[in-house]
């Protein structure tokens, strides 16, 4: 009824498709454990923060929990029933009550609304946010289908008893005295808040002023029989257990015609007498113990709860914040009063770093200067003096926590507010610190840190539990972010003792046993937290490499000389690099990390990590990581150049190799016969004409690349034939790079003199030189074994011959030649025999060539008849995946359909019926798909010769339930295709199971005839959009989930795209189209697909990070916004570094995933970089025309209303709103 008032604001927004958990790659992630407070939040599917605030309040009345715990499963049924037919299983109160015992007892950080929000009937639209709720609404609606639940029931009237009011309305006749009552039932109260200041002033205006009825607005009194003078009344008559206040935050201007939010001072008190409000009452005291908050505005907010623990069931502690400050008042007091500056005693290395850290103004010393500070103090260095005895300067302040502590990130070194004296003590040994709680307590005696039983506030905000004063509800009276609902419940209601920090109090015995089960299952989480979190970093020392051909590469390459250090990801760079300075004692000057990467060439350094704020994890830094650590600017005197830019080519230098007598020798493991080669390693922006020079090439030499228009396979069969093909590089090319010449790792180079051409061997025709195979290498080798080839036989038992061979020679002339040699005529019929290249039988009537067998190469002769040129040789297995060489073989004719083939198979190992169905292997070589189309021919289906098919039992799956409509995106990045209008093309309709996975899915749409053309290789290489509007609105994410899941319904339009990789996006990993500004120009370069993964931090911080990494660039260099396609306008993306107001005295971090950003998949991300653009506007000149077609627009409008048709409205864009659609919870029919 007012908008979206639940929108998130926060990441929890971005909200995965399945919301039981997050799947993590690699494993079953467990949900973190409870924190500090003991209490357990609950997830956000999305858009479910109203709905949490609500769980929570409802959890925290006792009273309402235990009514609905003492219902059992004779009344309510058992979810386990649900789907048998006839059963009436009362599923919103049994998931209820799962929810709240998983909520009490269940060691995890938050809660599923899942099952729950499934049993309410909800779609993705009611749990992902694009439809629009009220919590109060909510409220009323759900005590509504619990009631309708429990019908017949002991509970059908708890909620009546619990919250139901009664309202008297009465109308006094000023002429007799007549009074006319009417009652009104009541389960919350809505009271005003505009014009009003105080909960007391609503109560008051509701309750006690009288409204007259006098003038021209008389009233008929039924005893008088006429228009009189009247006063109309109204006061609480029955008064419930618990009273829930609803604030009309939101109100309409009607002279702006717009909706607005009241923002002003609305006070509220803890505890509330309603006696002057009541007409007869015994118990008229009531006390405040939940506060349901709204943060935002009246189109969009996000909602949490602040709550009063009762039964004290979580662990309450002071705020972060309090604690901070009165450390530091006590801090400095105690620095002051108890630290002056130490008596130095130079062979004390106590007394010395204690002196020279006091002395300092700023109390600290940068952890990397505090040696050089040593040695200016007392002339000499650490390891000279203090190493021998003490160890590593690092270890020593590690070892006196009590005197030394870390700060800035573990960057800088201080002295703790109270040292012991470094001239009366001696070192102590390291000690625990005391705990939060016991350091506030003893920093001001006479302020308590415990608010005293029962007075425990909490702030649950969906996932997240944090302690708060009772005075922070204060803050809650006023502002975007306010107080919305109001919870009291009566102050005469105490609780049993049992109940105190007694989370199992009245929960049912089996609601005990599930949550122990799911505690079980937890509780290797501590396993799994270092597991996942621990990352394997191989550090490299600049002391162990020198620069070599473009490269780094190792001084000693008989030894790896990397160091593996283990640490968690979790931590910032800063520790990371104290952590190193710790691990090389001898370190001395500045340490640079900067990210490498092993390449066929050498190691080769990208970009430096220079911020040591942020997470090893926000800096990329992954398990396996290559970490290169120098000084930042040279390597064994030679000066390194970092980037992506000058990432170095290992190519394969090839030149002629001649023997002693002239003729072409064959180098071992060389593919060209009369070629040396070897691996060079260059720059990849070195040119041509340089790496000729680093070659010692003489200027006339020609240099040749191997022919594009060959792959390496086909090259093979042209070895075969006699030649293979070589492109000269042209003059220009000289002065072109390698990455410009689009040279990759291994790619070969053969080097020529001009005199090379007067060889048989080399010959030019244009720019082609063609290599001739000598004639000596043209054979191939049969092979043949006398007794079936069985394990255990000897080598002399196997016969083997050299065929003299060319790539155009039939393979039945090489079998007749091979069978002459062996003398293999009378024991081997040439009709009963066949060759085989690794268990494939090659068809006899093609060439050497065309069959794709090399020369010097060997074949098996074995028994068996060789396939024709139209047949296809196939091998099958019944059941299971066959082991090599285990499978049965057939020869089909590649015209024949999949059932034909399907009987030939059962046929042969002698099985009938039609309970069989053929699959083929998938990329793992496990059974795969089923071949659904039994009419298709084995051509159509692109089987090839040698494939492997599996014989499964049982029938054809069935056809699902679920009809959707498929599209195929057409990449508007290709030139040939239009972009603004023909995007999308359908391709047909899906009928499938609404329990079928994801992956299920695609392969079903990879059988579409109008895909057909279209190239994937597996599930994997397609992603999936679900439409909205013919408009792609999200991806579909999790492999493994089930279309139910994703909450898929018939008739969902649903679009398909070809990757040219494999793909698999977590919950929180956003694909981002980036595209990078052209320096000094109003363009971008064509856009690219960028993955991002905002699981951890979804901060502006990591996707700066993320993209320089991606571009090899310093994140500090870029500048960031985000497209608004609808505007034509750029938002810029503000920098990592947020300026903190003095009033807060902390803030979250921002998350783009929230407002105002809401990154979402597809979106746009322009960058600039700032080291050679100054450009720092991203708006282009299509934006410009597109802001003044929207204005042209805009002034037709006015022009129109200006006609006098209808009622004039405000000019501008006008912002579209979300459809409002009414809140509904499906309760089935229990009388």
């Amino acid at each position: 009824m007012f908008g979206n008032l639940f929108e998130e604001e926060e990441e929890e927004g971005f909200a995965s498709a399945s919301s039981r958990g997050r799947a993590a790659k690699g494993g079953d992630e467990p949900p973190p454990p409870r924190g500090r407070s003991n209490l357990c939040g609950i997830k956000n599917q999305g858009g479910t923060c109203y709905l949490n605030s609500l769980l929570q309040t409802l959890l925290f009345t006792p009273e309402f929990r235990e009514e609905l715990f003492s219902l059992g499963p004779d009344e309510l049924g058992c979810l386990e029933d649900k789907d048998k037919p006839g059963a009436k299983v009362r599923v919103i109160p049994l998931e209820l009550q799962r929810l709240f015992a998983s909520l009490l007892l269940v060691d995890q950080q938050s809660a599923s609304t899942a099952s729950l929000t499934d049993s309410f009937g909800w779609n993705s639209s009611e749990v992902c946010g694009t439809n629009q709720h009220d919590v109060q609404e909510l409220n009323r609606i759900l005590f509504s289908a619990l009631e309708h639940s429990l019908v017949d029931t002991s509970g059908s009237t708890f909620i009546h008893r619990l919250y139901h009011g009664t309202i008297v309305n009465s109308i006094a006749c000023k002429e007799c005295g007549n009074v006319s009552q009417r009652q009104e039932d009541f389960l919350d109260l809505t009271v005003c808040v505009c014009g009003m200041s105080s909960l007391e002033d609503a109560l008051w205006s509701m309750f006690v002023e009288e409204e007259l009825f006098e003038g021209n607005n008389l009233y008929r009194c039924a005893q008088c029989d006429r228009l009189v003078t009247a006063a109309k009344s109204a006061k609480l008559k029955k008064l419930p257990p618990f009273m829930t206040v609803s604030l009309l935050r939101f109100s309409f201007d009607f002279a702006k015609c717009e909706r607005y939010k009241e923002t002003g001072r609305y006070s509220f008190p803890i505890t509330i007498n309603l006696q002057p409000f009541c007409e007869q009452e015994s118990d008229y005291s009531y006390e405040l113990f939940s506060v349901i908050i709204h943060k935002g505005g009246c189109y969009g907010g996000h909602y949490h709860v602040y709550i009063r623990d009762i039964d004290q069931l979580g662990q309450w502690e002071p705020p972060e914040e309090e604690y901070k400050l009165k450390s530091q008042k006590k801090g400095k007091e105690d620095f002051k009063k108890d630290v002056c500056e130490p008596k130095l005693q130079e062979d004390d290395p106590l007394s010395v770093l204690t002196a020279i850290i006091a002395q300092e103004p700023s109390k600290s010393v940068l952890l990397d200067q505090l040696g050089q500070k040593l040695m200016d103090k007392i002339g000499s260095s650490w390891s000279k003096k203090f190493r021998k005895h003490y160890g590593p300067i690092g270890k020593f302040l590690q070892s006196h926590s009590d005197v030394f502590m870390l700060v800035s990130n573990g960057t800088r070194v201080a002295l703790k507010a109270n040292p012991p004296s470094p001239v009366t003590e001696p070192p102590s040994p390291v000690t625990e610190p005391p705990g939060p709680t016991e350091q506030i307590t003893n920093s001001d005696p006479s302020t308590p840190s415990d608010p005293g039983q029962g007075s425990h506030w909490f702030d649950l905000n969906d996932s997240t539990v944090t302690s708060i004063r009772e005075s922070d509800i204060e803050k809650q009276f006023q502002g975007k972010e306010s107080a919305y609902m109001l919870f009291y419940r009566k102050t005469q209601l105490h609780r049993s003792s049992e109940a105190l920090n007694n989370a199992q109090y009245k929960v049912p015995l089996h609601l005990i046993h599930m949550a122990q089960e799911e505690n079980i299952k937890l509780q290797h989480i501590e396993k799994f937290e270092a597991t996942n979190n621990t990352v394997e970093l191989r550090l490299h020392l600049a002391t162990h490499y020198r620069l070599e051909n473009g490269a780094l590469q190792p001084i000693n390459k008989e030894q790896d000389r990397s160091t593996t250090l283990s640490f968690d990801r979790r931590k910032t760079v800063g520790d990371l690099r104290l952590a190193i300075y710790q691990m090389l004692d001898q370190w001395e000057g500045d340490m640079a990390l900067t990210m490498a990467k092993s390449l066929p060439a050498g190691l080769h350094l990208y970009n430096t990590i220079i911020d040591d704020g942020v997470s090893v994890y926000s800096a990329g830094l992954q398990t396996n990581s290559d970490l290169f650590v120098w000084n930042g600017r040279e390597v064994c005197g030679a000066t390194v150049l970092i980037g992506a830019e000058w990432e170095p080519v290992l190519l394969t230098v090839v030149r002629p190799h001649l023997g002693e007598d002239g003729i072409p020798e064959v180098e071992d493991g060389v593919g060209w016969t009369g070629l040396k080669k070897e691996a060079r390693g260059f720059a990849g922006a070195a040119t041509l004409g340089e790496v000729k020079e680093a070659l010692g090439e003489p200027k006339e030499s020609l240099l040749c690349q191997e022919h594009k228009g060959r792959k390496r396979a086909e090259q093979g069969a042209g070895e075969g034939g006699g030649a293979s093909g070589w492109r000269l590089f042209p003059p220009d090319d000289m002065h072109r790079t390698l990455k410009e010449l689009s040279l990759k790792d291994g790619d070969a180079l053969l080097v020529l003199e001009p005199q090379s051409f007067d060889s048989s061997m080399f010959t030019l025709n244009g720019d082609v030189v063609t290599v001739t195979t000598p004639s000596d290498c043209r054979w191939l080798q049969v092979e043949f074994q006398q007794n079936g080839g069985e394990e255990g036989d000897k080598e002399e038992e196997r016969k083997k011959v050299k065929v003299p061979a060319t790539g155009n020679m039939l393979l039945c002339e090489v079998k007749h030649r091979a069978i002459e040699e062996l003398q293999l005529q009378e024991s081997l019929p040439v009709r009963l025999c066949c060759l085989t290249l690794v268990y494939l039988t090659v068809c006899e009537e093609m060439s050497v060539r065309d069959a794709g067998v090399r020369l010097m190469t060997t074949l098996t002769l074995c028994p068996g008849i060789a396939p024709k040129a139209s047949q296809l040789f196939l091998h099958f297995s019944v059941g299971t995946a066959p082991s090599a060489g285990m499978e049965m073989d057939i020869i089909v004719e590649s015209t024949c359909t999949v059932k034909e083939c399907l009987k030939t198979m059962l046929d042969a190992v002698g099985l009938d019926g039609t309970c069989w169905h053929l699959r083929r292997l998938d990329w793992c070589e496990d059974i795969g798909e089923p071949i659904v189309d039994e009419d298709a021919s084995l051509t159509e289906l692109k089987i090839n010769n040698g494939e492997t098919l599996i014989v499964t039992e049982g029938q054809l799956p069935p056809k699902g339930f679920l009809k959707l409509s498929v599209w195929f995106y057409l990449d508007p990045r290709d030139n040939s295709m239009e972009t603004d209008f023909n995007e999308l093309k359908s391709v047909g309709q899906v009928e499938i199971s609404d329990e079928a996975t994801l992956e299920d899915f695609k392969t079903q749409v990879m059988t579409l005839p109008s895909l057909q053309d279209v190239c994937l290789p597996t599930a994997a290489f397609m992603r999936v959009w679900q439409l909205e509007g013919q408009r792609l609105a999200r991806i579909l994410r999790g492999q493994h989930l089930t279309l139910r899941k994703l909450k898929l319904t018939s008739g969902t339009d649903l679009c398909v795209q070809q990757l040219l990789k494999e793909e698999d996006l977590g919950p929180k990993e956003v694909l981002l189209n980036v595209k990078m500004g052209v320096p000094g120009e109003r363009c971008y370069y064509p856009p690219e697909e960028l993955v991002w993964d905002a699981s951890r931090d979804s901060s502006p911080r990591s996707l700066r990070t993320c993209l320089a990494s991606h571009y090899g660039l310093s994140p500090d260099s870029l500048l960031l916004a985000k497209h608004q396609p609808e505007k034509h306008t750029w938002e810029e993306i503000s920098n990592w570094n947020q300026q903190v107001s003095k009033k807060k005295k902390k803030k979250k971090t921002e998350s783009l995933l929230g407002a105002p950003f809401h990154l979402k998949d597809g979106d746009t991300i322009g960058i600039k970089n700032l080291l050679i653009d100054n450009n720092r506007d991203f708006v282009t000149m299509e934006d410009q025309q597109g802001q003044q077609r929207l204005r042209e627009q805009a002034e037709q409008g006015q022009a129109a209303g200006s006609d006098g048709v209808g009622p004039c409205k405000k000019t501008g864009i006008t912002k579209s709103r979300k459809p409002e659609v009414a809140l509904s919870i499906n309760v089935g029919v229990f009388r």
